[in-house]
């Protein structure tokens, strides 16, 4: 029996495909990733090197404005640092020496609540401390937090001189904040003043601006009379007095007395400390006399026949709140009327409260609430200060003392200024469940009022009020005796203006904010009455005269330094002053309060930039939360104009807060808190890096799980796109390098995208735009490389002659392409990118590296044009399979056989050297036809588009590239060829 010859089985062409090969992994695995990155970074000493690496360069320096040492970081200081680190990468990759230092802010009151509440934990109190013990311990806290903190930001990427940061408790720090004040002090810019600042009854200490934010409070609103003197001396009639006209009328009521001026206030409390009432010029006032009274169980002070003078535009409002059914208006009281009048105070009860009270006119008066009058309070209120001090004559032609007094002490209790009854009142309960809550004096001073019968009326309300941003308890406003830095004296606002408008600001609309802000403040109080800080190191005389107006003033400062920069804040509290000022030293003694943090940190570039020999004395940019510009930014402005006569920074950037996707501030309360440590964890710090490199930091920035997961879909993509990268430049030489001349259209055309994106990168990077940097190379990656660039060149990489010229220039551009992408990426998923760098160049660190050019000879404006007119094509042709596809009439685009139309497609494929044609004339040396751009096996121009099955044809797919073809053999030539010379090998 003859056997039939037995057919061949076919060859599995599998081995022979040029199939990426990488051992980059496919999933990041980054919290387990990362640390040890870190680790290789140290080991190799990133920060001393990029410093050795930049010797000689430009410098660009982004001085870090310092976080405060209290606590774990959160979401804020989490974007607020990544953000820097961008910048700094950045800038040292354009070529640049960015040497980043990073701070901390140690001293102030947080921490030293924090101590206080250790030792009460110990059964003691601060006063049973000793005070250079407290504050060792203070410091001893601080360390621990910068210490916690310096390796949470290293976790998240950041690099920087963490081995030697600044801080302001440093002995040097403080000596150089000292001399620094001494400074300001020799200029005469400061001085001692007992003005109304803001106080915080709980923590016992004067505040800032920066240091209050405003919530809601619910408070007493009052009505209060205060009668005309029986005293008072007569109004002149003008006049022969024979006329009873209505003038006449007038004056004579007027000089009966039997009337009241009307107030209305929100503190109570304060009504003792009155000493005057403002009245406006602007505001047309009335004299009314109560007819009727509301129907009510009883009325305080007011009666039928009572007569009150206030503003026209606010009686309905007035006789309203104070259940007055009806009232006639009598005549109008001018300014000349009230400027003449003296005033009996509300509390008046024999020797208690028995001096005049005058009538002052006052710019800061309205008629917009209350009764067209304030009551003032010059120990309580900066506008009622300033009315108090400008009418300084008349007050004494009164013979009234202007001296302001000291109506309430450090824990915002009543004095004995005031009469037995309100001594030791407080104004703000200081402890206990009800802190911040109202003390008992506003309801002694209501219950007093009422016993004068001159309260009218008294109502609940909820008004908007300042609250220390760290106690939330409300703050007062109380006259002590204060050091402040003038703003006029020595022209320190119009330095400070004129700086500002030299300084570049990101967003711009920041120029307007810290302008207006500087316009308006008042001097800088800069003295608070604590423990913790840099001490106040001035010394004053028996007349109120500082040690640096002295002839010996420099040997002094230069005694005070020294102690102070060998022994920190304890060589001023605990060097005597013969040792300080030994010689005419009677009646001298030191100033106890310290500094004001924002001061410290003022001063931040005096003692870090000045002092450094690797940093210029000036910044290029500072960059913080929007809220710096009330505060970093201002105060480092404000020190450095008053003794350098400008500003410490070249620019300003600002950015956001955090948010939850809803747009609400992260509390523990809503539950909506997000931890970096937790992300961390979770996803790694690159996606935090992500999430800040795509947000719009100018605004509110969101976060949520949703944020995340987007961001992290992000990532797998781009991770992918350089995961495919490295497998196909597996083995890459130098050697193989295409020309670019030599190079087909389609690789012109990714290097004139590159070229674009390269052009725009360094402007972007000097602008910060770190969303639009990402944006432009994720929308690159996945569009025009991973959708079109790569999703043609798969065929010429797998199945193209090893040594094709085709072949050798996808992988040049390729190669082209990681090298600006990894690099361009680095600053933002920087952990990512030295695993990426290294897949290809092991033990190099691609943070040493710089940004690669881009060649003007790659712009191809006009080949960009005809590629567009390609892509269209394509996107037709994608439209008209993929329904075929879903329908199952054919499973791959190779399988189609189509017919496009030409609508100018022809001369586009021309000038791009495309031929239409389904095979390639020389097999060994493709070269594109329109079909590759198409991944279709057959492609055509005609009138219409079209699409044939070519398995319903005598066609044959190929068993390498899967092709379908016409001829003879199990593959493509094309195919063949390759084969042949890698079995040749």
């Amino acid at each position: 029996m003859t056997t039939a010859p037995s057919t061949p089985e076919p060859r599995d062409y599998r081995d022979t495909l040029f199939l990426p090969k990488t051992d980059f992994p496919m999933r990041a695995g980054l919290p387990k990733a990362e640390p040890k990155w870190i680790e290789f970074w140290n080991e190799q000493k990133l920060y001393q090197t990029l410093r050795e690496q930049s010797e000689g360069r430009e410098s660009y320096t982004l001085h870090d404005g310092p976080p405060y040492a209290n606590g774990h970081i959160h979401m804020g200081t989490a974007l607020n640092k990544i953000l820097k680190d961008l910048i700094n990468r950045s800038h040292q990759m354009l070529g640049l020496n960015a040497n980043y230092v990073p701070g901390w802010d140690c001293h102030g009151l947080p921490i030293e609540w924090k101590v206080e509440e250790e030792f009460r934990a110990k059964g003691k109190s601060k006063d049973d401390v000793k005070p250079s013990e407290f504050r060792a311990r203070c410091r001893e806290y601080a360390k621990q937090w910068v210490d916690v903190q310096s390796d949470e930001f290293q976790r998240l990427g950041v690099v920087g001189d963490w081995e030697n940061p600044y801080l302001t408790m440093r002995f040097e720090s403080e000596a150089v904040i000292c001399g620094e004040l001494l400074k300001i002090a020799q200029s005469g810019q400061l001085y001692r003043g007992s003005k109304p600042i803001m106080w915080s009854p709980v923590e016992q200490t004067a505040l800032a601006e920066a240091e209050v934010e405003y919530a809601d409070r619910k408070v007493s609103q009052i009505y209060v009379r205060f009668p005309v003197r029986k005293d008072t001396p007569n109004i002149v009639v003008v006049g022969d007095g024979a006329d009873i006209s209505p003038t006449i009328a007038k004056q004579n009521a007027l000089n009966e007395k039997d009337y009241s001026v009307v107030i209305w206030t929100t503190t109570p409390w304060t009504i003792p400390a009155n000493r005057a009432v403002s009245y406006s010029q602007s505001i047309r006032y009335g004299l009314y006399e109560i007819e009727e009274l509301e129907d009510v169980e009883f009325t305080l002070g007011q009666n039928i026949g009572d007569k009150l003078i206030v503003a026209d535009d606010l009686w309905e409002t007035v006789s309203k709140s104070s259940f007055i059914r009806s009232g006639k208006r009598l005549f109008e009281i001018n300014a000349a009327d009230l400027g003449q009048m003296v005033l009996d105070h509300p509390l008046r009860k024999g020797d208690d409260f028995n001096f005049p009270v005058p009538m002052l006119k006052g710019d800061h008066v309205t008629a917009d609430a209350g009764t067209g009058f304030v009551h003032t309070a010059p120990s309580h209120g900066e506008d009622d200060y300033m009315v108090w001090m400008s009418n300084g004559d008349k007050l004494v032609s009164l013979g009234i003392d202007p001296a302001v007094p000291m109506t309430l002490d450090d824990k915002g209790c009543y004095t004995d200024v005031m009469p037995e009854r309100f001594q030791g009142l407080d104004v703000i309960r200081t402890s206990g469940k009800k802190r911040g809550q109202d003390g008992k004096a506003n309801g002694e001073v209501i219950k007093a009022l009422v016993e004068s019968g001159n309260l009218l009326a008294r109502a609940p309300m909820t008004l908007r009020d300042a609250h220390s941003w760290r106690s939330k308890a409300p703050v007062i406003r109380r006259a002590t005796p204060q050091w402040f830095i003038s703003m006029s004296k020595e022209g320190l606002r119009d330095k400070a203006l004129a700086e500002i408008d030299k300084t570049q600001f990101w967003p711009d609309r920041g120029r307007n904010r810290i302008g207006a802000m500087v316009r308006d403040r008042p001097d800088w109080l800069i003295s608070r009455q604590r423990n913790w800080g840099v001490p106040i190191t001035l010394i004053v005389g028996p007349n109120g005269e500082l040690h640096t107006e002295r002839s010996d003033a420099d040997a002094i400062n230069a005694r005070i330094l020294e102690a102070v920069y060998h022994q920190g804040v304890d060589g001023w509290f605990e060097t005597p002053l013969d040792d300080l000022m030994p010689d005419n030293n009677a009646g001298w003694t030191k100033v106890t309060d310290i500094l004001d943090v924002w001061f410290d940190s003022g001063c931040t570039h005096a003692f870090c930039l000045k002092q450094r020999d690797d940093l210029p004395d000036r910044a290029d940019l500072y960059m913080e939360g929007s809220d710096q510009h009330r505060g970093w930014f201002q105060s480092s402005l404000m020190e450095s104009c008053a003794v350098y006569s400008e500003a410490p920074y070249k620019g300003i950037l600002t950015h956001g807060f955090v948010v939850d996707a809803k747009g609400l501030k992260m509390s523990k309360s809503l539950g909506n808190v997000m931890a970096p440590e937790d992300l961390i964890k979770k996803f790694g710090a690159d996606i935090v890096r992500l999430w800040v490199a795509s947000s719009d930091v100018t605004e509110e920035i969101r976060i949520s799980d949703e944020v995340i997961k987007t961001n992290t879909d992000s990532y797998r993509k781009l991770r992918n796109t350089l995961r495919y990268m490295i497998g196909a430049l597996d083995g890459y030489d130098d050697s193989e390098e295409v020309a670019y001349d030599d190079m087909p259209a389609l690789e012109r055309w990714v290097l004139h995208r590159l070229h674009e994106l390269g052009s725009e990168h360094e402007a972007l990077v000097r602008d910060h735009d770190h969303r639009t940097i990402f944006s432009k190379l994720f929308n690159f990656c996945t569009n025009d490389l991973s959708a079109f660039y790569f999703d043609i060149r798969k065929d010429a990489l797998y199945c193209d002659p090893l040594d094709s010229t085709r072949r050798r220039a996808c992988l040049t551009v390729m190669n082209a392409l990681f090298e600006r992408l990894t690099t361009w990426l680095a600053p933002i998923l920087c952990f990512t990118m030295e695993e990426v760098w290294q897949a290809r160049r092991p033990g190099t660190s691609v943070h040493l590296e710089t940004f690669r050019d881009c060649p003007e000879s790659w712009k191809d404006a006009a080949l960009f044009a005809q590629m567009a007119k390609v892509r269209t094509a394509r996107e037709l042709v994608n439209e008209t399979i993929e329904p075929l596809r879903r329908e199952k009439v054919i499973k791959s685009s190779l399988e189609a056989d189509v017919t496009v139309p030409d609508a100018g497609l022809d001369d586009a494929l021309f000038a791009l050297g495309i031929v239409i044609a389904n095979d390639y004339a020389i097999p060994a040396e493709p070269t594109d036809t329109l079909a590759d751009y198409l991944i279709v096996s057959s492609a055509a121009l005609g009138d219409a588009m079209s699409v044939a099955d070519l398995k319903e044809t005598d066609a044959k797919k190929c068993l390498r590239s899967w092709k379908y073809f016409y001829g003879d053999g199990e593959i493509t030539p094309r195919d063949a060829v390759a084969v042949e010379a890698l079995d040749a090998q």
